[in-house]
């Protein structure tokens, strides 16, 4: 196997950022509910996820046991419910306002860290933090309930607090078993809980939906996951980060050509201070 450079690296990181901005966009053009959308995803990514197992020659048993297998449960229900809130926000707001509450999640990491870990934040996390509050009070049009922007900015920000605490919770396994082992069997959870209640309306749903579904789960989770655990054994995880702050300003652009969402000034400031949040983010959480 050729020795993978700091060049390819960037390159693979690129790529990944570029899939995981797709997510938005696919889950939009899926006209199937969020439930049957997160069930399909998760089928096709444990089927690539296996295709990266089967390259990096993992086990996906190897280091198991009782206490491993029931973090991984929990952080596989945490990364569902990240997922239907996500495409729920989405269906209430559209791609834009869902992104960039989705990227609050630096802040919810920061916050859990504390709570959880009692790692006191340092006056960099505290600015993100702040950051990241300002921008998403700029997001919405407004903050009456009433209004579909602000609902789907709220169910957006619930995705994220789901994805920082799977994030927070990836750090028990971290180090005990390989990264494309621990989103496979998120996923393997994520298919157990919704197989009993969304596989008949999974089989129902028209041939393109299962196109959109299907680069979903194949690209935007098992491609972007494999090119970015293949990337981190280069890169380190604060030049990771910045390519986080990519994936909503990919998700903003895409929507803006694709289904015309043109982000106001307001929508475009609160953005920047998001983005500008994750630009200093020093330590990168694992992808959805």
């Amino acid at each position: 196997m050729t020795e993978l450079t700091h060049q390819r690296a960037l390159i693979y990181m690129h790529i990944a950022a570029l899939l995981f901005g797709l997510t938005g966009i696919f889950g939009k053009l899926a006209s199937a509910a969020p439930d049957v959308i997160v069930l399909g995803r998760a089928l096709f990514a444990v089927l690539a996820l296996l295709l990266f197992a089967r390259f990096y020659r993992r086990s996906m048993l190897h280091g198991l046991n009782r206490r491993r297998l029931i973090q991984l449960a929990i952080s596989g229900v945490l990364l569902g419910a990240h997922w239907l809130t996500f495409f729920h926000a989405i269906d209430l707001s559209g791609v834009g306002i869902a992104t960039l509450g989705f990227a609050s999640f630096p802040a919810f990491v920061v916050l859990l860290e504390w709570l959880l870990w009692r790692e006191v934040p340092s006056r960099m996390d505290l600015l993100k933090v702040g950051l990241v509050c300002v921008g998403l009070i700029l997001v919405p049009p407004s903050f009456d309930l009433q209004q579909s922007g602000a609902e789907g900015l709220l169910w957006a920000l619930v995705s994220g607090l789901c994805f920082a605490a799977v994030s927070v919770g990836n750090r028990l396994t971290s180090g005990k078993l390989h990264p494309v082992q621990i989103a496979c069997w998120q996923n393997v959870v994520i298919v157990m809980c919704l197989l009993p209640i969304s596989s008949k309306a999974l089989l129902q749903i028209p041939p393109l939906d299962w196109l959109w579904i299907g680069l979903l789960g194949t690209l935007c989770t098992g491609v972007a996951h494999g090119l970015f655990v293949t990337s981190l054994t280069v890169l380190k995880a604060r030049v990771a980060s910045l390519f986080f702050a990519l994936e909503p300003v990919y998700g903003i652009l895409f929507a803006w050509y694709l289904f015309g969402e043109e982000p106001s000034l307001r929508m475009l400031l609160g953005g920047a201070l998001i983005v500008s949040a994750l630009l200093l983010v020093q330590r990168a959480p694992r992808p959805a």
